[in-house]
């Protein structure tokens, strides 16, 4: 006989445990005891060894069961009070290629006990009606046990090998002043261009105690940025980036990469280096690092996430060739209408860059849109469900220099961040006159921002927000209300000019001036017939948007 069997006594008596000995037992006990095992072994994995089989190998399992549960409340406990650390440890490389492996060899271990159990069942002594119910219980539990313990061993290296390829493995990095200051620049990749062109600049500043959060938005036709004092581009252009009209802050990038890569030895990317310096001269501020996501993969991202929800202000075209003799564009490829809109990756995308019709400014509000549409839809149902394909995507389009080892400092912030009011401000309409960014004074701009990053740091009620800037809730923007404070220093007469950002309870426009519904007929009819201005004011309130 076997171990899990011991041999009954000389004298023949017959055992009578029905649990050790099913032998001596009714059929319908035998089914019971069946279900018991392996109720016993999900639940409490090396029972069922200890009280009808191998005790030995039931103590060890039993033991090894204690310290996987003694870690789980390790680790619920540090859910609860050190997240940051929690997170850390799940994210760090080599922490979490153990914690792959432990749990690769817990389910293995769990499948071997499912298997052992089978053989105490002993499913010939069972009936034959029972036999196949027995079987599927112990598949069912076999699969939420070890499959679930593998399958989170998987999504584990999924997010191991994501964060090796995307953030960087350098020094981690300190607040300044209280907050971390994160560049998100959306750039163009393609065959005919060397590094990214940003074309979407924004600086994500985030209370470092808190998780109050900031946007200010750059314009990528800003003239003259100004690089910061250590920025080895100030031997190139101490005054600022000024060239004339070829010299916008977008085009940096490309230059950098391109003529004045040597000036960053060991920097793996120097256009987005030298881009982020820029942006802290211009702002006055510091940025710390950066995140560069290349749009042309943009909509796998968003497609694996689901899509996005928003409201439309106005209709967007999906714009076709463009002219270079006439300097127009085509037929559209399609129209994005106004109103409630679920959005797949390659709407999302056109929704984001499209300025047909508008200037510059609409679109930086809708891109700012569906960055807030992006958070505020990325739970933790959507993120669990969909880890796999949005880590996959994310590898493909997003590259940066935040350091990996601070990822859940990071995390717990984006948590804490998540709910809360997001205040905002745009170098250029509605904050500024459209013209500014062509001739920016500089002092305006520091002074706007620090006011702005003042009112988002610390307890709201500490520190009221003045008539300059106001805070929003996700989708709505900063009011630039008349007159500025004279602390500021800033002449009245600039917000005369401005006007304050759409809100999120304004009602999008579909009909035209005289009650007619506006379709993708009666634009592309005016757009055959010509009529651009038409077609302009018809869709010139599409920069208002708000995430749903």
């Amino acid at each position: 006989m076997s171990r899990s069997e011991p041999q009954q006594p000389a004298t023949g008596k017959v055992m009578t445990d029905p649990v050790r000995y099913p032998s001596s037992a009714s059929v319908p006990v035998r089914t019971k005891r069946g279900f018991a095992l392996v109720l016993m072994t999900l639940l409490v994995p090396g029972s069922a060894q200890i009280v009808a089989g191998d005790r030995k190998l039931g103590r060890i399992a039993l033991r090894v069961t204690l310290a996987a549960w003694a870690l789980l409340a390790v680790t619920l406990l540090l859910l609860v009070v050190n997240r940051s650390l929690l997170i850390n440890i799940l994210t760090n490389q080599f922490a979490s290629l153990v914690i792959i492996l432990v749990l690769v060899a817990l389910a293995l271990g769990w499948a071997f006990l499912f298997i052992n159990t089978l053989r105490l069942i002993r499913p010939v002594l069972l009936a034959p009606a029972a036999r196949p119910a027995v079987g599927i219980a112990l598949v069912l539990a076999l699969v939420l046990s070890s499959g679930t313990l593998g399958y989170a061993a998987y999504l584990l290296n999924v997010g191991r090998n994501a964060i090796g390829n995307i953030f960087a493995g350098g020094p981690t990095i300190d607040p300044v002043d209280g907050r971390y200051n994160f560049l998100m620049m959306g750039g163009d990749a393609g065959d005919d261009r060397t590094g990214r062109r940003p074309d979407s600049l924004s600086v994500l500043s985030v209370d470092a105690k808190s998780g109050q959060t900031a946007i200010i938005s750059v314009p990528r036709n800003l003239q003259n940025a100004q690089f910061s004092e250590d920025s080895p581009m100030r031997k190139i252009y101490p005054d600022g980036y000024d060239c004339g009209d070829v010299c916008l802050i977008n085009a940096i990038n490309t230059e950098v990469t391109n003529d004045y890569a040597d000036l960053y030895p060991g920097v793996d990317d120097p256009g987005a280096q030298a881009t982020l310096e820029a942006v802290s001269g211009t702002l006055g501020i510091t940025v710390q690092a950066y995140v560069l996501v290349d749009m042309a993969g943009f909509a796998k991202l968003i497609d694996a996430m689901g899509g996005i929800k928003i409201k439309a202000g106005g209709w967007v075209p999906m714009s076709g060739y463009f002219d270079e003799i006439t300097r127009t564009h085509g037929m559209p490829l399609g129209w994005i209408p106004a109103g409630e809109q679920t959005l797949d990756g390659e709407h999302a995308l056109w929704y984001g860059r499209s300025r047909e019709y508008v200037d510059d400014y609409s679109r930086i509000q809708r891109q700012q849109c569906v960055q807030q549409a992006m958070l505020k839809q990325l739970d933790p149902a959507t993120l669990l469900s969909k880890f796999e394909d949005i880590a996959s995507a994310g590898t493909k389009v997003v590259e940066s220099n935040i350091s990996s080892s601070q990822l859940g400092s990071f995390v717990d912030l984006a948590m804490k961040a998540k709910g809360q009011e997001v205040k905002r401000l745009t170098i250029g309409p509605p904050d500024f006159d459209a013209s500014f960014s062509t001739v920016p004074d500089f002092d305006i701009i520091h002074a706007k921002v620090g006011q702005l990053l003042a009112s988002a740091s610390g307890p709201q009620a500490a520190a009221p927000v003045d008539s300059m800037v106001q805070a929003s809730s996700v989708g709505g923007g900063l009011q630039a209300s008349s007159p500025l404070l004279p602390a500021a220093g800033l002449p009245a007469g600039l917000a005369a000019q401005q006007t304050p950002p759409p809100s999120s309870d304004f009602t999008p426009v579909t009909t035209t001036p005289d009650g007619e519904p506006i379709t993708e007929e009666l634009l592309n009819q005016l757009k055959r017939e010509g009529n651009e201005e038409a077609i302009r004011q018809l869709v010139a309130t599409n920069g208002q948007c708000a995430p749903q």
